[in-house]
C-alpha cells in the first residue's frame, strides 16, 4: 500500500529563528501513521521553537508533553486575540471565527461552555448508546448485504457520526448529506484563497442552522437544539447567534473529526497492524483500550497540532523560553503524545497500553466537549466490525489509497475492503 502525502512539503529552512531542526510549518512527513519526524528532533534539541509557517509569521511551536499540557490550561494563551481583526495569519491553521466556542476566552467562553456542556456528560451520552448501536448495526447489515468491495469510509466512518450528529441536532435525514459537504468545506485550511472556501461553507452552515432554529422553535421535538432553544427563550440564557454558532460547531467537530479518527484507525489496524486487529476479533473486551491508544497514536491532525492557534496575551515563560506577549503559539498535540519522557515505546502501537494519559481530546478549558460520544462511536464500530467481519482486509493492500488535500484533518477519501474468500 502506498500512503500519499495530504500536506505539502514545505522545504524552505528557517531564517534567524534559531531552529535549525525543523522547517517551515506545517512540516513535510506528516501522515495518519505519525507526525513528521522533525518533531521527534524538535523535542530533544528545542522543545519551544520559533518557526516560520505558511503563513508568512513566525509562531512558537511546543512540542513536549508537559509543555502542550500545561499551556492547553493556561489562561495567558488566548484563542479570542488569534481570531481577532488583525491577528497573525499562522499558515496551515484552521480559521474560525470570533464567536465560535473554540475562540472565546474567560468568562465568555465558560459561560457558553457551562450551558451546553450538560448535553455531552457520560451520563447523557451513555443514554445515546442503544442508538449508536442501532445505527452501526444498519450500516453493518447493509455493508454485509453488498459483499464485494466495500468503501468503509463511504459505508461506516462518514454515515456514522454524521446521523448521530444529524440526529442530536433534529437535522432531516435527507440534508445530510449536504451538511457533511459543508463540513468538510469549512475544515479545509485555505491559505492561498484566504480561507474563503473555508467561510463560504460556513455562511452556509450558519444559513442552514438558522433556518432550523426557527423550525424547531415552531415544532420542538425531542432533540438538543430543541432543548437548547428552550433554554434560551425561557431563561434567556443562550443568544440566537450563539444557538446558530454551537450548531454548525458540533457538525463540524462532532462528524469530521470522528469520522476521520475512526477512518484512519481501521486503516492503521488492518495494513500496518493485522497482528492487533486479530487481537481484538478474539477479544472484543480489549476494544475501550485499544480506542484510547489508537487516539494517541494514530495522527489525526495534518499540521500534528490542534490546527488552532493562540496569541501570548503576556509573557510567558516555557522552560528557558520567554514567548513574548503578542507572537503566535501552536501546541503540538501529536508531538507531545509520542513524547518519551511519557509513553514507553512512543512509537509502537500498543492496544494493551496501561499507562495511557493521552491529550488527543486537548485539555483546559478548549477540551473537547463530545470526547465521550467519540470514544463511544469508536467502541461500537471497531466492535462491529470485528464481530461481523473478523477476516476484514484492505480491497488490495499496493493500491494508492485516495486522500483529500488541504484538509485540517488526515482525510482519506476512499477505504476500499473486502472479507471472506
Amino acid at each position: 500500500m502506498t500512503i500519499t502525502q495530504e500536506t505539502a512539503p514545505q522545504e524552505t529552512e528557517p531564517q534567524g529563528t534559531g531552529c535549525p531542526v525543523a522547517g517551515t510549518f506545517p512540516f513535510s512527513g506528516s501522515s495518519y501513521q505519525g507526525p513528521s519526524p522533525a518533531y521527534g528532533r524538535l523535542r530533544a534539541e528545542q522543545p519551544v521553537a520559533k518557526v516560520p509557517t505558511a503563513g508568512g509569521v513566525d509562531a512558537w511551536l511546543v512540542t513536549r508533553y508537559e509543555d502542550v499540557r500545561r499551556l492547553s490550561a493556561d489562561p495567558r494563551l488566548s484563542r479570542a486575540q488569534a481570531c481577532g481583526e488583525g491577528a497573525p495569519r499562522v499558515g496551515g491553521t484552521m480559521h474560525t471565527t470570533p464567536e465560535m466556542i473554540i475562540s472565546l476566552d474567560g468568562a465568555e467562553h465558560a459561560r457558553l461552555r457551562k450551558l451546553v456542556a450538560g448535553a455531552f456528560t457520560m451520563r447523557r451520552v451513555e443514554r445515546m448508546r442503544d442508538n449508536v448501536q442501532r445505527v452501526t448495526d444498519e450500516l453493518l447489515d447493509d455493508m454485509a448485504a453488498k459483499g464485494g468491495v466495500v468503501d468503509l469510509v463511504q459505508q461506516l466512518a462518514v454515515p456514522l457520526p454524521l446521523t448521530v450528529i444529524g440526529e442530536l441536532l433534529g437535522v432531516p435525514a435527507q440534508d445530510l448529506r449536504e451538511f457533511e459537504q459543508w463540513a468538510r468545506a469549512f475544515a479545509t485550511v485555505d491559505d492561498r484563497a484566504g480561507g474563503e472556501a473555508s467561510l463560504h461553507a460556513l455562511g452556509k452552515l450558519s444559513e442552514y442552522i438558522v433556518g432550523l432554529i426557527a423550525e424547531k422553535r415552531a415544532n420542538p421535538t425531542d432533540d438538543m437544539l430543541s432543548e437548547l432553544i428552550a433554554a434560551r427563550d425561557d431563561d434567556d440564557r443562550l443568544s440566537e447567534p450563539e444557538l446558530v454558532t454551537f450548531g454548525f460547531t458540533l457538525i463540524g467537530a462532532g462528524f469530521d473529526t470522528t469520522a476521520n479518527q475512526l477512518a484512519n484507525s481501521v486503516l492503521a489496524l488492518l495494513a500496518d497492524h493485522p497482528d492487533q486487529w486479530r487481537a481484538l476479533v478474539e477479544d472484543s473486551t480489549r476494544i475501550p483500550r485499544a480506542v484510547e491508544e489508537l487516539l494517541r497514536h494514530v495522527n489525526l491532525f495534518a499540521t500534528d497540532t490542534s490546527g488552532f492557534p493562540r496569541i501570548a496575551a503576556e509573557d510567558i515563560e516555557v522552560g528557558d523560553v520567554t514567548i513574548p506577549k503578542g507572537d503566535a503559539v501552536l501546541l503540538a498535540l501529536a508531538s507531545a503524545n509520542r513524547d518519551p519522557e511519557v509513553f514507553a515505546d512512543p512509537d509502537r502501537l500498543d492496544l494493551a497500553r496501561e499507562r495511557n494519559p493521552h491529550i488527543a481530546f486537548g485539555h483546559g478549558m478548549h477540551y473537547c466537549l463530545g470526547k465521550h460520544l467519540g470514544r463511544m462511536e469508536m467502541e461500537i464500530a471497531l466492535e462491529g466490525l470485528t464481530r461481523r467481519f473478523p477476516d476484514l482486509r484492505l480491497a488490495d493492500p499496493d493500491a494508492e489509497l485516495p486522500w483529500h488535500v488541504g484538509e485540517i484533518n488526515h482525510t482519506l477519501t476512499s477505504l476500499p475492503v473486502v472479507w471472506g474468500a
